[in-house]
């Protein structure tokens, strides 16, 4: 049996009470949200290609940029996944005596922080250095997408909120770099053959 971190004593109350909630809500609501909970990590795949195909019209510093995103929201997936292994909180959903809309993650799946909220809130703050637009788009839907981890019983609150944290600061510290090396790389990147076609709307 693997030792686990329990995280009930952070904000177990919290997560009983959004469980409680879900399984007397309707019918309609709960199926929108296990949808999205299981589904929406590919709407932030749409907006990094829609935020690309713009960028790359703009000039070839921009398109970069939006070629970065999804590096930088696998970056944070990575550090995501390392922190789990260090911390190896076990699922709220494996601990406590609750009926959750979505079944629970294997033993050993572990639940801090939220790998889901992570990538969202990489995505959504990542796209801000690519369009505004579609980076409060994808803010407004990571906020969604972490709220829905704890409303399908898989994540405790905490989990997705330190998701959002760490991704968010991956993704800003990430592009803060990028961004002072943006135009001398894309000229060079530009110059070089096959990149050529991604960087330019010409």
């Amino acid at each position: 049996m693997m030792l686990a971190f329990g995280g009930a004593s952070i904000d177990g109350s919290v997560y009983q009470d959004v469980v409680d909630l879900a399984r007397h809500s309707p019918g309609w609501l709960d199926t929108t949200i296990k949808v999205w909970s299981t589904y929406g990590l590919a709407v932030f795949a749409l907006l990094m290609a829609l935020g690309w195909w713009r960028a790359r019209r703009a000039n070839a510093a921009a398109a970069m940029t939006a070629l970065a995103v999804p590096v930088v929201v696998l970056l944070a997936y990575g550090v995501d996944a390392v922190l789990k292994l260090l911390v190896r909180e076990d699922r709220p959903c494996r601990g406590l005596p609750v009926r959750t809309l979505e079944a629970c993650p294997a033993q050993g799946d572990w639940s801090f922080p939220s790998n889901h909220a992570a990538i969202a809130a990489a995505a959504a703050v990542a796209l801000l250095f690519v369009s505004r637009r579609l980076g409060a788009v994808a803010c407004v839907a990571a906020i969604a997408m972490a709220a829905s981890r704890v409303w399908v019983g898989v994540h405790y609150p905490h989990d997705v909120l330190v998701g959002l944290v760490l991704g968010g600061l991956v993704a800003l510290a990430s592009l803060l770099v990028l961004q002072r090396r943006s135009r001398g790389l894309a000229r060079r990147l530009t110059a070089a053959g096959p990149l050529r076609l991604l960087l330019s709307g010409s």
